[in-house]
């Protein structure tokens, strides 16, 4: 038996935190949703045929961007584990997501406001791609919707920072991009819900309780980053290697 440091890269975890997190989030991802359906012609508002498509190339868009974060968050897991060797590099990278992902836990539960503070990080480059989705609007075309989302994408967020932390983890820039795409994914269905499912997730999230349980959550995959040994996942075995 030996340890495997790369278990990590597992998308399902980054899906989950998509999931969940979304819901603690549904609020901001709804009013930029309602932005993009109020910026629509009324004939594709009130047709709910043809705003789904509007609203999923929103999010196409979106979850591109987070992709892409994610590869960059790769290329500086490459900088850190060429400068510290990879199994410095990857344990500090190790203790440094589950920091952030504990701290996002408490947050989620209502233990830890102060956590918010984390979206300042992002606050500088988002005022320089803002404008361009300001120039976006009103969205006429699938395209402009594509590219919103894009633009969109790189709100500062906390939680999205979260999951690059995990992706930092990943092993290399691909799988970090990939834990990105998986956590976007995680995220769809609160914002691709268009009055079904984001009714059930908006009462959802105003559970304290259920809040609770999801900070939790976040908490016990912040511990199998910081201990991976205790994930049997972690473990492979070699004997039957030549």
């Amino acid at each position: 038996m030996a340890f495997d440091p790369e278990f990590t890269h597992s998308y399902l975890v980054a899906f989950l935190m998509g999931l969940f997190s979304s819901m603690h989030c549904i609020g901001m991802c709804g009013s930029i949703i309602g932005t993009l359906t109020l910026s629509l012609s009324q004939e594709i508002r009130n047709n709910k045929a043809l705003l789904v498509p509007f609203v999923f190339n929103y999010n196409f868009g979106r979850i591109t961007s987070y992709t892409v974060a994610g590869a960059l968050a790769g290329i500086i897991q490459t900088i850190v584990t060429i400068q510290l060797g990879d199994i410095h590099g990857h344990r500090l990278l190790q203790i440094l997501s589950a920091a952030v992902m504990t701290s996002a836990g408490l947050y989620i539960a209502g233990w830890f406001p102060r956590f918010a503070y984390i979206e300042k990080l992002g606050v500088h480059i988002w005022k320089r791609i803002e404008p361009l989705g300001r120039r976006l609007i009103p969205v006429k075309n699938r395209m402009q919707a594509y590219w919103f989302g894009m633009v969109w994408g790189w709100l500062p967020c906390g939680l999205v920072y979260t999951a690059l932390a995990l992706s930092a983890t990943a092993g290399d820039i691909s799988k970090s991009a990939l834990t990105m795409l998986a956590f976007g994914l995680g995220t769809l269905p609160a914002v691709m819900g268009v009055g079904i499912m984001t009714g059930v997730l908006t009462r959802l999230s105003k559970m304290q309780r259920f809040k609770q349980a999801i900070g939790l959550f976040m908490i016990a995959l912040a511990l199998l980053a910081a201990l991976p040994w205790l994930n049997p996942l972690a473990f492979t075995d070699h004997l039957g290697k030549h």
